[in-house]
This record gives structure tokens, C-alpha cells and sequence, in this order.
């Protein structure tokens, strides 16, 4: 016995609406470049604001940095990030919360900035409460509200199923390439976080995904045959 060990996994309880919603977005994932429609996936990730009591030492040759143990709570903010499937892009802002609000406004920045000319934008997405079309209308002017209403095409992940996200990926890099550290104010946070935004898409790191329905209803042959 090996108590001290531990295995996790990140698919739920698979159900006929779990099969139905990840094979929406597999489609998706799965659908030819299209001049006139992008393709985004977008993703919300919590950060502790976190601020040294003594600062550390400088980092010499061959050496890693040393902190204190101790430091200080300076709050929490949210990164919110949106990644293209086509081009490698990812577009990120950091915020002090995750409101409707903040969803709004960060979806009417990116389409109009970015988007304006696409005439759709299929979005995955979980399945938050402030991810709903209803976000645009109560906070922004109604014309704004009307274009990304009719712009965008949600795509839900099911529960249980953010691997499905490619933004997840895109977290993932953030959290090993620049968050693991302390970071003790949010103009900094959005600093750090631009930074790496910046260096990653003049690189253009693409996601190249290959799980596809075809691939989904092998692995997963005994959950398609129950339900």
C-alpha cells in the first residue's frame, strides 16, 4: 500500500448531455480555417496577490533565487484570457474580479478591436453564470450588446470537462512561465502578464489539438454504450 499517493482525473460523471456538449466542441475544434468565422476559447484564472516582508536575495550565477518564508496577502485578482484557434494569438487583461462587468467589457474590447470584420466568433467556454448573453445587455450601450449577441456562438464545456478548453492550456503555460512567483500588486500582475502575452504571440505558439469525435467515441466506446 502506498497511502501517501494519490491519483486524480478531470473528466466527471459521463452523461447523454457531458457526450453531447463535448462533441460540440470537438467540432469545433475540428472545423476548417474560415475567413469569415474565428474560432476563440476563452478562460477565467483566479491569482493570490502576494508581497514579500523582506526582500529576497539577487539571483547570481547559477543559483537560484532565494525568498523569506513569510509574506504578505495584498488580495486577489483574475487574469481573463482568450486564445485563436487560427492565428495563435491569446489576448489577455487582468481585473480585480470576474463580474459580468468584467465579462462584458473584455468580450466588447477583444471583437472590437480584433474582430470587428469577422462575422462570427464560435466561443468556448465553461458554463459560469456570467458567461451569458445577457452579461452584454446589462452592461453595455444596447448597440454594443445586440453586435456581440449575434457575433458570438457559445460553445459550453460540459461539467468536469476543462481539458476540453484550450485556454486551460494556455494557463497552464502562464502559471509555470510567469506567475510562479510572488506577486504583490495588480499593476504588476498586469504588467508580468502582458509581458509574457507579448512574447509568446510574436512567436505565435499554436495549440495543435488531435482529439476529435471519432477519437472520443473510441476511447470513451463503454460510456457511449450506457448511455
Amino acid at each position: 500500500m502506498k497511502p501517501w499517493l494519490k491519483k486524480q482525473w478531470c473528466i466527471g460523471q459521463i452523461d447523454g448531455e457531458y457526450l453531447a456538449k463535448m462533441e460540440d466542441v470537438l467540432v469545433v475544434y475540428n472545423r476548417p480555417v474560415d475567413a469569415k468565422r474565428a474560432r476563440l476559447c476563452f478562460d477565467e484564472r483566479p491569482c493570490q496577490l502576494l508581497d514579500d516582508v523582506i526582500v529576497g536575495l539577487r539571483i547570481k550565477p547559477g543559483k537560484a533565487a532565494k525568498e523569506d518564508n513569510e509574506y504578505i496577502r495584498q488580495g486577489t485578482a483574475v487574469v481573463l484570457l482568450a486564445y485563436d484557434l487560427d492565428t495563435g494569438q491569446r489576448y489577455t487583461q487582468v481585473r480585480k474580479q470576474r463580474t459580468k462587468a468584467d465579462y462584458a467589457e473584455f468580450m466588447q474590447q477583444i471583437v472590437s478591436t480584433y474582430y470587428a470584420d469577422i462575422e462570427y466568433i464560435d466561443l468556448v467556454q465553461d458554463n459560469l453564470n456570467t458567461h451569458k448573453y445577457g452579461s452584454f445587455y446589462e452592461h453595455l450601450p444596447l448597440s454594443e450588446a445586440r453586435v456581440l449577441s449575434r457575433k458570438l456562438v457559445f460553445h459550453f464545456t460540459p461539467k468536469h470537462g476543462s481539458w476540453l478548453n484550450t485556454a486551460e492550456i494556455e494557463f497552464s503555460a502562464l502559471a509555470r512561465q510567469c506567475l510562479a512567483r510572488r506577486i504583490g500588486s495588480l499593476d504588476e500582475l498586469g504588467r508580468q502578464v502582458n509581458l509574457w502575452t507579448a512574447e509568446r504571440n510574436e512567436r505565435a505558439v499554436r495549440i495543435h489539438w488531435s482529439f476529435t469525435v471519432a477519437t472520443a467515441e473510441d476511447k470513451l466506446k463503454s460510456w457511449y454504450q450506457k448511455v
